[in-house]
């Protein structure tokens, strides 16, 4: 199986061009009409969904936390800082996790890139 995912609404449209040209499920926050919710609600809603969500903002890894010490179940996280890789790195890296994984390698849990 494959991990399905789900991009927050800052992340470059190349990554996600990148990603599907590589056939990798991916969403965005915009295409499911959420743009604007609170962190909390596009969490729940990736989880809804059965995604993992995808980040560069860092309060996702506090709220990640969060729900992890109330045993808040949510379908994961993977991190990577703005500026730690580059676009084709980072298409490399979730491409690598998204095709090697079974979603609940990544439930409740959170992965940071670069691999």
């Amino acid at each position: 199986m494959t991990i399905a995912l789900y991009m927050d609404e800052h992340i470059r449209r190349a990554i996600t061009n990148g990603l599907r040209l590589r056939d990798v499920d991916v969403i965005t926050v915009q295409e499911d009409g959420k743009q604007g919710e609170p962190d909390e609600n596009l969490l729940n809603r990736s989880t809804e969904l059965g995604r993992v969500f995808f980040t560069q903002d860092d309060d996702f890894l506090t709220l990640a936390h969060h729900y992890q010490q109330e045993n808040i179940n949510f379908g994961g996280v993977i991190y990577a800082h703005q500026q730690s890789l580059t676009v084709g790195e980072c298409v490399r890296d979730l491409e690598i996790i998204s095709k090697a994984s079974d979603p609940e390698d990544l439930w409740n849990q959170v992965q940071y890139l670069p691999l």
